[in-house]
């Protein structure tokens, strides 16, 4: 008798544990991952006119994560907030056409491969006589905090003469140039020109004042999510070989 008890467990006790092993690639903890991500960062991450949240960034995002198989929230918080709350544990990972960079890897950020390549420019408004930064001296440039563009800005206005004042997002930003608060801005060169174009912004790109491109990655900063950047890495490479990728900055980006 105590034979069969123990056999009956034993028989249980695999049923259950093969039960356990369910559950898709890459997603078999059953964790739902907590994405954070920027407001407005058209085209990849900003609401259509349908109230809907999309982007370039959104629909990687989806795709990867479809890719393998893991489920996650996307959290739309503004830039500063995003990595505000993946510091602090309350996010798992961020995507926000955040620049690859030596600096963010040494404090912490833990990246992906790159998925998009970008580099930052200066934008004035469209009636400016303004040709380059040499123009700017005594004026007040626009940036976002925490950005690439604010560290390129920074790193050239001793040279040219200009101040430095920023701002919590782009739009605002954009704002501030085309009321005449700022002499201009610098952003990422696709963010404003995709505002430009599909937002009727009276600015206009200033040739010649591009930086080196660098590359867009997903971010984590505990190095215990580094499964959530392998997740990445592996669909991203498949969404590339499939096409999907493509599929997807044409959509943006035409």
């Amino acid at each position: 008798m105590r034979r069969k008890v123990l056999a009956m467990m034993l028989v249980t006790t695999m049923i259950l544990s093969l039960a356990g092993c369910g559950g898709k690639s890459g997603g078999g903890s059953g964790k739902k991952w907590i994405i954070a991500t920027d407001t407005a960062f058209k085209p990849f991450e900003y609401t259509d006119d349908s109230g809907k949240f999309v982007g370039i960034d959104v629909d990687i995002l989806d795709a990867v994560a479809k890719d393998q198989g893991f489920d996650y929230e996307l959290q739309s918080l503004g830039w500063d907030a995003s990595i505000a709350a993946c510091q602090a544990g309350q996010a798992d990972g961020l995507i926000a056409g955040a620049s690859i960079t030596d600096e963010r890897k040494a404090s912490g950020w833990i990246f992906s491969d790159g998925y998009y390549d970008a580099n930052q420019c200066l934008a004035v408004e469209e009636s400016s006589s303004i040709t380059g930064f040499a123009d700017l001296n005594g004026m007040s440039v626009a940036v976002k905090t925490g950005s690439m563009s604010a560290e390129y800005a920074e790193s050239i206005a001793d040279q040219y003469g200009f101040t430095v004042t920023y701002f919590e997002d782009s739009p605002t930003m954009y704002q501030a140039v085309v009321g005449g608060q700022a002499g201009g801005c610098i952003d990422d060169t696709p963010i404003m020109a995709a505002n430009i174009k599909d937002g009727g912004l009276a600015m206009k790109l200033v040739d010649g004042t591009g930086n080196e491109s660098a590359a867009y990655g997903f971010a984590v900063f505990n190095a215990e999510n580094q499964v959530l950047v392998d997740m990445f890495n592996k669909g991203l490479k498949n969404i590339k070989e499939n096409g999907t990728y493509d599929a997807i900055l044409a959509k943006y980006l035409g």
